[in-house]
C-alpha cells in the first residue's frame, strides 16, 4: 500500500493529476500491446493454419505500432505541454534552497520586511498556484512532492521555477529525488496546505521574531548561547545568531517549535526528539554536519530542548 502523503497515485494538485493520467494511459497502452502479442503467440503455437507473413508484417509490424504509438505520443505531448508553463506572476512566491541534507525555505514578507526564513517545511494556501524558485547550495538535488507535481532538478549556480498547487488541505511529503550524498534517503520535507485565512495568519506569525519565553525556558536560552549554537543557527529576536547576523550553516530556528518534524523529516517534533537530536543527531542521521552534544549535562540538555520547543 502506498502512503497517500507521498504517492503519485494519490494526486492532490493539477500537475499531479496530469502526470497520473499520463502514467495510467501509457501503462494501459503498453498492457494492451503486450497482451495482444501474447495472445497471438499462443494462437501461433497452437494453430495449424497457414501463416500469411505479409499480412502479419504489415499489420502487426507496421500499422499497429504506428497507430498505437502515434496516438500515445500525441496524447502525452498534449498533456505534457500543460506541465511546462510555470509562471512567476503568482502572488505567493517561495524560494527553496537544497543543502546537504536539509531544505531552506524563504518567503517574501507581504509587509515588505526581510525574507521569512524557515526549514524543511513549506506551507501554502489551498487552491492557489504558488511559484517555487528552486536552487542548490552545494550539489545537484531534485525537488519532488509526488502528490502535488513532478520533480525538478536543483543545480548549483542555477535557478529553476515550478508552479505548485494543492487542491485539498493536508500534509504532503516530499523527498529529494537525486542522490546527493550519505543522507540522501533522509532528506525529506513536508508541504502543508491550509485554508487561505490560516495560511495568512501563519505567515504573519512566522514573520515576527521569537516570542518572549516562559521563565522555564530562560535557562535554555542561556545554554543555547553558551554552547555557541548561534554560530550555525539563527533565532530572530533572541540574539541567536553570531554577531547579530543570520547564520546560514544550519536551519533558522526562530519558530522551530511550530514545525511538524526535525532533521528534514527524520523525527516527529516533540521534546523527546529534540533532546535526542541535540545529544547525538548521528544516531538518527549518520553523517549530518551538526556535531553531537553527548557531553552536555542532562539538565542543560532538557533546558535547551524546552527552550526550542516553545519557539512557535
Amino acid at each position: 500500500m502506498t502512503n497517500p502523503q507521498q504517492s503519485a497515485l494519490h494526486p492532490a494538485g493539477p500537475d499531479a493529476e496530469v502526470i497520473g493520467q499520463l502514467a495510467w494511459v501509457l501503462t494501459a497502452g503498453a498492457a494492451v500491446i503486450f497482451i495482444g502479442v501474447m495472445v497471438l503467440c499462443v494462437m501461433g503455437l497452437r494453430g495449424r493454419r497457414e501463416v500469411r507473413s505479409r499480412v502479419w508484417l504489415i499489420g502487426g509490424g507496421v500499422l499497429l505500432p504506428v497507430v498505437v504509438l502515434s496516438a500515445l505520443l500525441a496524447f502525452s505531448n498534449w498533456r505534457g505541454a500543460q506541465l511546462s508553463m510555470p509562471s512567476s506572476q503568482h502572488a505567493v512566491k517561495i524560494a527553496v534552497i537544497a543543502r546537504m541534507w536539509w531544505w531552506e525555505v524563504r518567503y517574501t514578507d507581504p509587509a515588505g520586511g526581510p525574507d521569512i526564513v524557515l526549514a524543511n517545511e513549506i506551507r501554502l494556501p489551498v487552491g492557489r498556484p504558488v511559484y517555487l524558485g528552486l536552487g542548490s547550495a552545494d550539489v545537484i538535488h531534485s525537488f519532488w512532492v509526488p502528490a502535488l507535481a513532478g520533480k525538478l532538478d536543483m543545480v548549483p549556480g542555477r535557478w529553476h521555477g515550478m508552479t505548485l498547487q494543492a487542491d485539498r488541505a493536508g500534509v504532503y511529503r516530499g523527498q529529494c529525488a537525486e542522490y546527493c550524498g550519505e543522507q540522501h534517503a533522509r532528506m525529506a520535507l513536508h508541504v502543508v496546505a491550509q485554508r487561505e485565512a490560516e495560511f495568512a495568519a501563519w505567515l504573519a506569525a512566522q514573520a515576527r521574531p521569537a516570542s518572549p519565553m516562559a521563565a522555564a525556558a530562560q535557562a535554555g536560552r542561556g545554554i543555547f548561547a553558551q554552547q555557541r549554537c548561534g554560530a550555525c543557527h539563527t533565532i530572530r529576536g533572541a540574539g541567536g545568531s553570531a554577531q547579530g547576523a543570520q547564520a546560514a550553516l544550519g536551519p533558522d530556528l526562530t519558530h522551530v517549535g511550530s514545525r511538524l518534524h526535525i532533521g528534514a523529516g527524520t523525527l516527529r517534533n516533540d521534546r523527546g526528539a529534540l533532546e535526542a537530536w541535540i545529544a547525538n543527531p548521528h544516531i538518527s542521521k549518520p553523517g549530518v554536519r551538526m556535531p553531537a552534544s553527548a557531553d552536555l549535562p542532562l539538565a542543560d540538555l532538557q533546558a535547551l530542548a524546552a527552550y526550542l520547543e516553545q519557539l512557535k
